[in-house]
């Protein structure tokens, strides 16, 4: 498994999210996204060898360049529901000069042949708990 070295107390998690799947990473708050990309992709390709997979879609390969990787944040911290919207985040960009902070939940998409992303992200409901237990 992928893992750093060293976690220092300034590091900060970060709740990567794509469909059903969180990501947790501790992230130094200085370091550039191309660094952040790199260990996200490099921890999907192990943890999702043949792919992620999505509610909407069948799984989607992970792409060969962390670079492919695009970014969102919540269009309302409060109601998830509304949607992403993209977080321009250059590969020299730092989380703090985002504006993430500790446990911060970020989207994540791979950008298309256009440089088109959907961010696609589900949250489980209670009526989903309902149904997994009626199942039983």
């Amino acid at each position: 498994m992928v893992q750093r070295d060293n976690i220092t107390d300034v590091d900060i998690t970060i709740r990567f999210k794509h469909g059903t799947c969180t990501i947790f990473l501790f992230v130094d708050p200085m370091s550039t996204f191309a660094d952040v990309s790199s260990e996200l992709l490099e921890i999907l390709k192990e943890r999702y060898p043949d792919g992620i997979s999505s509610a909407k879609s069948a799984p989607t390969a992970l792409p060969e360049d962390a670079s492919q990787i695009a970014y969102g944040v919540p269009k309302s911290a409060a109601d998830h529901t509304q949607g992403w919207k993209p977080l321009k985040a250059g590969s020299s960009d730092t989380p703090v000069s985002k504006g993430l902070k500790n446990g911060a939940m970020v989207a994540f998409a791979f950008k298309d042949g256009k440089g088109e992303v959907d961010f696609d992200v589900d949250f489980p409901t209670y009526d989903d708990e309902v149904e997994e237990e009626d199942e039983m």
